[in-house]
Parts: structure tokens; C-alpha cells; sequence
């Protein structure tokens, strides 16, 4: 695959991901979670620091202990757990309005039926949900134990990706991951949890979005935009 840059796609991102490991290494790898709980980890993620969105979960994890119990607990109750993480009321809405959707639907919360269709139906069955946009979907997909081959891309590894050139400047999350799920059809799902893992990392410790430590990063011969 051809980027508008002049990048062979998969060469690059091979090579990138190859670079990125000790990077990966260092931040550990992502517990797995069941695809519901993959689910409303990341709707209430989005902008938040990963040890606040964290506590929150866990906070839903030992108050309600089922989504079902959470979905009849019902929004202000969620808000409670919730609270910390930014848009934290429209969050507690997404999360009870989509736990809802799924139960009227499915008549449960199993989301495995997921692990069936192509990743770009099940991707779009997800986006029907309410606050669910790609980050979340693919997130649901790659990041639980489905372990579907897609690129989850947050604002991190979207710099990122942007500063190599790899995507336009303006490029969105969801046109990036879609170019490098496209570019590397061969990788399995375990591959694109590791890239996401690392560029996440690097992101958030040398890639930063107002003081680059270009001169550490592991990318810098490859970067379009290295001091």
C-alpha cells in the first residue's frame, strides 16, 4: 500500500513496529478484557488519563459487578463511579443508553457473535451505539479477548502517526486506523494490540503533544516532523 507520502505502508509500519518494541516492553501489555467490558472501559476512557479511567471501571466493576446490574442501576448511579473522568455526565448516559440497546437487541451481553462477521461489519454494528465512534469499536474488537485484527487509534497514536507522515495532519482517528489495518493484512490481532500499545507509549512519554523529545525517539530517522 502507498501512502499520499511517499511510504510503502507496509514496509514502514513492519519497520516502525519493529523499532517500537522495547517501547512496548516498557508499558506492559493490556489486560483482556470480555468484549462488554472492553466496551464501556473505552467509552469512558476518551480524554481521560488511562489510571482515572481506570479507577473508574473499576469502581462500576465492584459497585455493580454485572452490566446488567449497571444498565439497572441506571445513569446518576453510573455518574457516581464515573465522576472523575472528563464528560463525565454524557459518558453515564453513552454507557446506560448503549447497555440498553445491546439488551433490547441481543437479550444479553454476550458481544462474542462479534468475533463472526468481517471486522468491518462488526465495526459498524458497534458505531450504531450511542457515544461509540472507531477508537471505541475497534478498541471493543482488538483489545478484548475477540482479539480482531484492527488498528485501535486514540489521540496519541494518532500524533504520532501524523508527525511520520504516515497520515495527513488533519487525518482523524478513524481514516488512520482504517490505512493501517488496510496496509498490513497479515498481522493478527496480537500485532495491532502491540503496535497500539507502543505508539500509545511513545506518545504519551517522547512524542508529546507540546514538548517532543525528538531526540530519544526510536522513530526520528523515519519522522517528517523531528526537531
Amino acid at each position: 500500500m502507498q501512502t499520499g507520502f511517499g511510504f510503502n505502508g507496509h514496509d514502514d509500519l513492519a519497520h516502525w513496529h519493529a523499532l517500537l518494541a522495547p517501547v512496548g516492553a516498557v508499558a506492559g501489555p493490556l489486560p483482556r478484557r470480555s468484549p462488554i467490558g472492553a466496551l464501556i472501559k473505552s467509552m469512558i476512557s476518551g480524554r481521560t488519563r488511562d489510571a482515572v479511567s481506570l479507577a473508574a471501571y473499576d469502581c462500576l466493576v465492584g459497585a455493580f459487578g454485572t452490566p446488567g446490574r449497571v444498565l439497572a442501576a441506571g445513569r446518576d448511579e453510573v455518574l457516581r463511579c464515573i465522576g472523575a473522568v472528563t464528560h463525565a455526565e454524557d459518558k453515564a448516559g453513552y454507557v446506560v443508553d448503549s447497555l440498553g440497546r445491546i439488551a433490547a437487541e441481543r437479550r444479553s451481553f454476550d458481544l462474542s457473535f462479534l468475533g463472526v462477521p468481517p471486522v468491518g461489519e462488526a465495526l459498524a454494528w458497534l458505531e450504531r451505539l450511542p457515544g461509540v465512534g472507531r477508537k471505541v469499536a475497534a478498541a471493543t474488537l482488538n483489545g478484548s479477548t475477540l482479539d480482531r485484527p484492527v488498528l485501535i487509534v486514540d489521540s496519541h497514536v494518532l500524533r504520532v502517526l501524523q508527525r511520520l507522515g504516515f497520515v495527513h495532519r488533519h487525518a482523524e482517528a478513524r481514516a488512520a486506523s482504517e490505512a493501517v489495518t488496510a496496509a498490513m493484512p497479515e498481522w493478527q490481532g496480537r500485532d495491532f494490540l502491540d503496535f497500539h500499545i507502543a505508539t500509545k507509549k511513545l506518545g504519551q512519554t517522547l512524542c508529546r503533544f507540546d514538548a517532543p523529545a525528538c531526540e530519544r525517539c526510536p522513530l526520528r530517522a523515519d519522522c517528517r516532523a523531528h526537531c
